[in-house]
Formats: structure tokens, C-alpha cells, sequence
């Protein structure tokens, strides 16, 4: 059965590109802001490009952040890419001003500490072994990044036995970074896996596998 995608058209993003991988890998994709076509989707991308406040700014006038909780709310499947998988975390920091995120997990957005920045090219990244977002892939396999921020520190604990932890991929420039996690029905890249290829591909199908 073709998966049905939305991709969030939020003024931030490489909405076209997404648009043009996820239908290579098979599912019926459309661009819109449309809040009903949004909830109703199978999979939601929000896809994002530029500075978390503009971003966020961008979001809410679409509603994009009560899009997001409600899904996640009823299990719904979310992906968030580059810019948009950083606005599911708390906050960022831009310049020294502070922006809240949808906090759908704790933690802060920060430059990147690398001798070159932004971080721009193919990388490498450490995936936990039972991920179901990087299965079919090698442990070598390269996925291209642009950006400047990201999340240094993973700061969710989960100590309920019965809740499964998320399961949290990372990369290196510079220092360690998070580079994608896997939450449930929540997936998110700072990579873009529209831009990766063959491995971005297979992950983009991973992901409407899951649908």
C-alpha cells in the first residue's frame, strides 16, 4: 500500500528535494501547510533551513508545533531533517538570544565547537545496533551534513523499565554531536537524507516502513 507523506510547508526548508526523495523511495507526497492534510497524513516531514528563531517563528504561524504534539500524542509518525529535527528539542541559542523549541526532548541547540563551522560534507555517523532507522546500512556509510548548531548533549533519561529509551545516533566534527534519534513514532536527522544518496534513500524508506 503507497504511504501517504506531507511535507510541512513552513517557509524554512528544502521542501522540493524531500518531495522528490520520498517519491523515489515510493510514497505519495505532497507540500502543503494545510492543518487537516497535515494530521491526517501517514508520515509527516518537517523538513529545515536557516536559524532556529526564524524557523520556530515560521512553525507557529502554520501551527506547525500543535501539528507535531498531536500527532506524537496519538502515535502518529513525525520526522524531523537538519533545522527541523533541532526545533523538537527545548531551546536554542542563537547569537546569545535564547529561543524555546516544541520541547518534545530536552536539551539545547548550540553552535558547533569544530576549527571549521559550519560543519559541510559527507560524515560518518554511530548508530546503536538494533536501530530500525539506519537497518540495511553499513557502520561506514556517510550522510551529508550542513550546519552550524546542534545538540551537544543528550539530556532525556527514561528509568521507567516499561518505556523504551530513545535510541540516539551520533557523529563528530569537531566534537561529539547528535546526529539522529529514533523515539517511537519521532525520528529526526540533523543530516539530510535527501541529499545522502543511496543511504539516505534506505533510510527514508526505514522510515515508511514504519507507517
Amino acid at each position: 500500500m503507497t504511504k501517504n507523506v506531507v511535507v510541512l510547508d513552513y517557509g524554512f526548508g528544502n521542501v522540493r528535494s524531500a518531495e522528490r526523495a520520498l517519491t523515489r523511495t515510493g510514497a505519495d507526497v505532497e507540500i502543503t501547510a494545510d492543518f487537516d492534510k497535515a494530521m491526517a497524513a501517514d508520515g509527516l516531514l518537517v523538513p529545515g533551513v536557516g536559524a532556529f528563531a526564524a524557523c520556530m517563528q515560521g512553525l507557529k504561524s502554520v501551527r506547525g508545533e500543535w501539528i507535531i504534539g498531536r500527532r506524537l500524542a496519538g502515535g502518529r509518525p513525525v520526522m524531523g531533517i537538519c533545522v527541523g529535527m533541532q526545533i523538537l528539542f527545548a531551546r536554542g541559542v542563537e547569537h546569545g538570544v535564547e529561543t524555546e523549541g516544541c520541547d518534545e526532548w530536552p536539551g539545547i541547540v548550540e553552535p558547533l565547537r569544530a576549527p571549521i563551522v559550519p560543519h559541510m560534507g559527507w560524515n560518518t555517523v554511530k548508530a546503536p545496533e538494533d536501530t530500525r532507522q539506519f537497518a540495511g546500512l553499513d557502520a561506514d556509510a556517510r550522510f551529508y551534513f550542513v550546519h552550524s548548531y546542534a545538540v551537544r548533549d543528550w539530556e532525556l533519561e527514561v528509568n521507567n523499565a516499561h518505556i523504551r529509551p530513545p535510541k540516539v545516533t551520533w557523529s563528530t566534527h569537531g566534537e561529539p554531536f547528535v546526529a539522529a534519534v529514533e523515539n517511537g513514532p519521532l525520528w529526526a536527522t540533523q543530516f539530510h537524507p535527501e541529499k545522502s544518496g543511496d543511504c539516505g534513500a534506505q533510510l527514508l524508506r526505514n522510515w515508511l516502513d514504519t507507517l
